[in-house]
């Protein structure tokens, strides 16, 4: 069994206001995983929970900067004008991000106060399979997995600063 790493620098985090998890091996696309985790970043807990149900329930969608080629516009965006809903990938990230939520909680941190600082979403591993064609052939079909993680912090009030 592999034993997994966080894209991001153990020792910038402190153990006692943070929380984290991953999703390893999801079989959603990694470009949309990528869009999703670049919206996410820095809002607060419940902000983004609500905002990945408005995306699997299609009245927000999420801004693409990157694979935009033949994207139609969507309404409601401030920054970008092309999106798309990922209702699969919105449904896979809810569940890192309650799995998170859970973890903070188990750690006695305040969920109302939680924020999220990093997200990252890469290609995992590829699943080759086989499509099988005409005269006894086959060709390979590739399925790229992703991996997404999340990193929470709880936010510090003004009396704590």
């Amino acid at each position: 069994m592999p034993k997994w790493g966080y894209s991001i620098i153990e020792e910038k985090l402190n153990p006692d206001i943070t929380a984290k998890a991953s999703g390893r091996e999801l079989k959603v696309s990694h470009k949309a995983a990528r869009e999703v985790a670049k919206a996410i970043k820095g809002m607060d807990l419940a902000q983004a929970k609500e905002y990945l149900r408005d995306v699997m329930a299609m009245k927000k969608p999420i801004p693409y900067a990157r694979f935009t080629k033949k994207l139609g516009h969507k309404g409601g965006m401030e920054k970008h004008c092309v999106g798309r809903y990922p209702i699969k990938t919105a449904e896979r990230v809810l569940r890192v991000v309650k799995a998170a939520q859970a973890n903070a909680e188990n750690k006695g941190l305040d969920v109302d106060r939680l924020r999220i600082i990093h997200t990252a979403a890469y290609p995992g591993m590829k699943i080759k399979r086989y499509t099988p064609r005409a005269h006894g052939r086959a060709s390979p079909k590739y399925d790229t997995t992703t991996h997404f993680e999340i990193v929470l912090e709880e936010k510090m009030t003004q009396g704590e600063q």
